[in-house]
């Protein structure tokens, strides 16, 4: 009997320290939690972009260690953080200009009150406006786009934002062209069908759409450099000078553009100890590996030391959990 009792109390300390190990975070947050009993919504993008599949990788961590997590398709970076706004997720991938027009109450958020409880997390990897048509439609340069026909995102998207910011800087207006609010997906269908001459992707390299329309096609991107390049960079500091390589889509040339870092956001209620908590596990080796699977731009791009690019020096706070994160990695 006395055997028996030493049995199950030793058995009892296990489990003990099981569930010990179960809901606590870390010891740097100091925190005990159960994840089970936090929501974890992740808010991604449109079925036919990079966001969707990204951010069904950080879905499938939180969910795999043990949140009651969620992952949905959205209109990506403004109806992300305006989701966030509204409390209706608690991870959302989005482009770092919609995050500070949104926090400045400026562009798609003017009218806005500014959006004092986003907060950024971590960098992710770049966007690059690609402005895509064909050999076909006679288009090489910005100045062609001049009368016709070109689809610029879903209105008041990230892609749409950056439409206009490329107009501006060219000294044009969406009256210079006969401008659809598509998104690309539906854009790069209609280019095939001839009832579009030219698309807005901001998106990672190695875009799903504009793979799929070099199969039939001679794919061309408009140059994006130049004055009308420092200008946009001097007004707009988050861009950067990007160079699409020829041999992403196979096109004839290396062609100059811009781009702007994808970053992740969460608001200002998350506990500093969950978003310490994702972000371990997320830029753990075995997050990594999921994370990574799911696009190359994730493989290239998404690591520990990357963690700060994009959301230093912005207008968007950093939240406090990701402040101690990478605090504690001596990166800060």
């Amino acid at each position: 009997m006395k055997k028996r009792i030493l049995l199950a109390a030793a058995v009892a300390l296990v489990l003990a320290v099981c569930v010990q190990f179960a809901v606590t975070a870390n010891a740097a947050t100091e925190v005990e939690f159960n994840r089970a009993n936090y929501f974890i919504t992740v808010l991604t993008g449109p079925t036919s972009g990079i966001y969707f599949p990204i951010g069904g990788g950080f879905f499938q961590v939180a969910d795999s260690i043990g949140y009651d997590a969620s992952a949905t398709a959205t209109g990506a970076s403004v109806a992300n953080i305006n989701a966030l706004l509204q409390q209706n997720g608690e991870i959302a991938i989005s482009m770092v200009d919609s995050a500070v027009q949104a926090v400045e109450a400026t562009h798609a958020f003017a009218g806005q009150a500014p959006a004092a409880d986003l907060r950024s997390v971590m960098g992710l990897w770049p966007n690059v406006v690609q402005i895509v048509t064909t050999s076909g439609s006679g288009i090489r340069t910005f100045e062609d786009l001049r009368g016709r026909r070109v689809g610029v995102g879903p209105p008041g998207s990230g892609v749409e934002l950056n439409a206009r910011m490329m107009f501006a800087a060219h000294g044009m207006s969406y009256d210079d062209a006969t401008v659809d609010f598509l998104s690309y997906g539906e854009s790069i269908d209609q280019m095939r069908n001839g009832l579009v001459d030219a698309a807005f992707v901001t998106s990672g390299l190695g875009n799903a759409t504009i793979m799929e329309l070099g199969i039939n096609h001679e794919i061309v991107f408009v140059t994006v450099d130049g004055e009308p390049r420092q200008r946009l960079i001097e007004e707009y500091p988050f861009y950067i000078e990007f160079v699409i390589p020829a041999d992403v889509y196979n096109t004839a040339e290396s062609t100059e553009t811009v781009g702007l870092m994808n970053i992740m956001l969460t608001h200002a209620d998350v506990p500093a100890h969950v978003i310490y908590d994702l972000m371990e596990n997320f830029l753990s080796d075995e997050g990594l590996a999921v994370i990574h699977a799911t696009h190359a731009q994730a493989l290239q791009h998404i690591r520990l030391e990357n963690g700060l690019r994009g959301i230093t020096g912005i207008s968007v706070p950093m939240h406090e959990g990701a402040i101690k994160f990478f605090q504690n990695r001596g990166m800060m």
